[in-house]
Formats: C-alpha cells, structure tokens, sequence
C-alpha cells in the first residue's frame, strides 16, 4: 500500500484555513514542518499568539485534512507560535504589501452599505444585524462595522457581549457571531463604560476600525451610524467614498423628515442613496390577524420617493424582533419564516440587488455649504495603534491598510 510522502500532506494541507483570517495555513505562514514516519504524520502549526481562541479548531481540521491519506496511522499537530519576526511578515503579506492608505474598500468588490436613520429609536441597529445574518443566510460574506460609537448595540444583540477583539502587531481580527464578521467599541470597552470622545478621537476610532483590522474578503460591509449627521458619519463618508446609504425610518411623518434629512446627507458627501426600510411598519394581531398602523402609514414610501430610490422593505412590529435583539439572536436566525423574518430576508435580497446594480452616482441634491472637492481624503494621526488609543492628537495624512 503506498505511504503518504511530505508533499502529498502538504496539499491536503492547502485545505486548511486559518478560522480567522479565512487563508491557508500554508499561505500566511503558518505550516512551519510536516515530518512523515512509519505510519505517523507529525505537523507543527504556528499559531499567531499563544492563547489563539482557534487552536482547538486548527489542530482538528488539520487532523481531518491529514487522517485520510493512505498510510497514515497517527496524525500528531503541534502548535508553536510565530516569533516577532514571523508576525510582522504576516502581516505586511495581509496587508499586501502596500502602505497604510486613508480609504478602504475602494476596488468595488465589496458592497458598502452605511445604515443611517437620522433620529435614534427607530430600529436602526436591529435593521442592520439582521439584514447582515439575512445577507449571510444567502451565502454572502458579510461585516458588520458598528460605528455608533457612544451607543453600541451590535454585540449585544449579536451574541457577542462577552467577546474582545484578538489583535497582534497591530492588526485586529473581527469577532464573528451567526456567520458575520463583527468589530464595534464594544469590544474594545465594557459594555457599560461610557465613551465620552469628541470629533477628533471618534475619526481615529472609524480610521482604527478600518484600517487596523484585517476584514479579509467581504461581499457586504453594512456600517451601523449613529443617529444624526455628525462627526462619526462625516468620517465613514471620507474614509468610505464607495459607500451607499440606506435610510432606516419608521412610518410617522416625524421620523420620515429627519430620515429624509439623513438621506440628503448623501449628496453633500458624495454618496448614493440605495433605498429606505421602513421598520415598525404595522403590527398584526397575533390572536385575530388583524393589522393595526400603530406608527401611521407610507412614511417609508414618501421617503424614498422624496429621495428617488426604493422602497427596499416595510418590516413589521414585532415583540419578537426586540426579543431577539436582547437575546442575541436576531429573528431570521431564530425564527426566519415569521413574518419579521421574511420580511428582512426579503429586504435582504433587494438589497443585494440593489446594491450591485444601481449606477453608483450622488443624489441630484444641491444645498448651501456642500464640498467642493468631495475627494474623501481623511485628516488624523499617523499613528497606526488600537482603537483605544484614539485619543491621540489628530493630525498629520492618515493610514489605513488598504483592502
């Protein structure tokens, strides 16, 4: 019976990814030595730091990749860790190469989705989780990036409240809960710490999200803003020209004027509008069916005429949805075929659709005051530390890791 040679484990090998940065191991360095003798396969991995939270799963994926080959008797993984040296290489080879940059995701091969409502109580961070989970439910690959900085909700309602960012030399990983990458303050501080931060610190924060963390390949990155058109929102602008805004409102006239308003905070930046959800649209009975406008009617629909873009969604009110937010588990995870459910996995592909096939051009809006150059170029500090560092000094070109 033939024996597995060095190189036949190798390419089994090459199917082994690392969990977090979604490469071969073999590829970013990792695959340190494969020793085959007498039946047994000795493969030692380097881990990027010591405590890795994945080295239970690399070692048995490499289990499984290796044990089937023929003449394997014993597969023996031992997990070392990459030197300073070896970190560093990795990553710059992440990095690829280049410079630190001030914009990312600028090669069109992710979709960019910044999710605004222009006044907070709307639904607006429940709206993006689970468009994110609906969106990886269809097989996209998919980021979250919870800008709302003073007021994050992202880990809590993903099932991530315990969790920390993992970083190495610089570089971040995101955390991932319900197969959707994940990165927002809260992961840096305690959930019940406050963020007291002006302009300044909060730009570094957004530039330190993006650029200090390794997102790897996305098809979706959906930016949970924070309620208004302030600094956070300038700063995802500059830092995200290829971003296209989805307006978040609920039906009442109130909510629909301020939305509207958030809306035309597109053109001044040099983003495109790709539609309004329409969240808290109704609610049914759950013991008769019948459907009762609690919040009024049309809002969503009048919004996204008044800013020529569709209606992508009418989500109903449910005590469900909110259930699932402080649970952790939005609703097209724990319950897709209600009727939340659907109606979020159905703005989901609409949004998908809309969003790579709509001509990514601003909106035909002209108001007092708009950029002249809307070139997007970030202003900050050139120092390329973790987020809860941002309260350097801000100054000087900005880096990121390009992407």
């Amino acid at each position: 019976m033939p024996t597995a040679t060095t190189e036949d484990v190798r390419a089994a090998l090459r199917s082994v990814m690392d969990p977090e940065i979604g490469k071969p191991i073999e590829e970013v360095g990792m695959l340190k030595d494969v020793h085959v003798e007498d039946g047994t396969v000795r493969v030692t991995v380097l881990l990027t730091i010591a405590g890795c939270p994945m080295r239970d799963r690399i070692e048995t994926d490499v289990t499984a990749a290796v044990s089937p080959l023929p003449g394997v008797d014993r597969v023996e993984v031992v997990l070392g860790e990459m030197s300073d040296e070896e970190r560093g290489a990795l990553a710059s080879r992440l990095r690829g190469g280049r410079p630190e940059e001030a914009q990312f995701f600028t090669d069109g091969k992710t979709a960019v989705i910044a999710v605004a409502s222009g006044k907070g109580g709307v639904g607006k961070s429940s709206v993006t989780v689970n468009l994110a989970c609906a969106l990886a439910a269809e097989g996209h690959r998919v980021g979250v990036l919870d800008v709302d900085v003073w007021g994050f909700s992202v880990p809590r309602m993903m099932g991530a409240v315990d969790q920390k960012l993992t970083a190495y030399d610089n570089l971040a990983y995101p955390v991932q809960a319900h197969g959707v990458k994940l990165v927002s303050m809260g992961f840096v501080v305690e959930e019940e710490t406050p963020v007291v931060w002006r302009g300044p610190m909060l730009h570094k924060a957004v530039q330190q999200f993006l650029g200090d963390v390794y997102w790897g390949e996305l098809d979706f990155l959906l930016a949970d803003l924070p309620p208004g058109t302030g600094d956070v929102s300038i700063s995802v602008a500059q830092f995200l020209p290829g971003a296209q805004m989805l307006v978040v409102t609920t039906p009442q006239e109130a909510a629909r004027k301020v939305a509207e308003r958030a809306g035309k905070m597109a053109a001044k930046v040099r983003q495109s509008v790709v539609g309004v959800v329409e969240n808290m649209s109704y609610f049914v009975c759950p013991h008769c069916g019948e459907r009762t406008n609690v919040f009024g009617e049309g809002g969503g629909r009048e919004a996204a005429a008044t800013l020529g873009v569709p209606l992508l969604g009418e989500i109903p009110l449910t005590p469900a949805l909110r259930e699932g937010g402080d649970e952790g588990t939005p609703i097209v995870v724990s319950d897709p075929d209600s009727p939340a459910g659907e109606a979020l996995l159905q703005t989901a592909r609409a949004l998908a659709s809309a969003s790579k096939t709509m001509v990514r051009k601003p909106l035909k809006l002209t108001a007092p005051g708009s950029p002249g150059d809307g070139n997007g170029h970030a202003q900050g500090h050139d120092h390329a530390g973790h987020a809860e560092h941002a309260a350097h000094d801000h100054a000087g070109h900005d880096h990121g890791h390009a992407h």
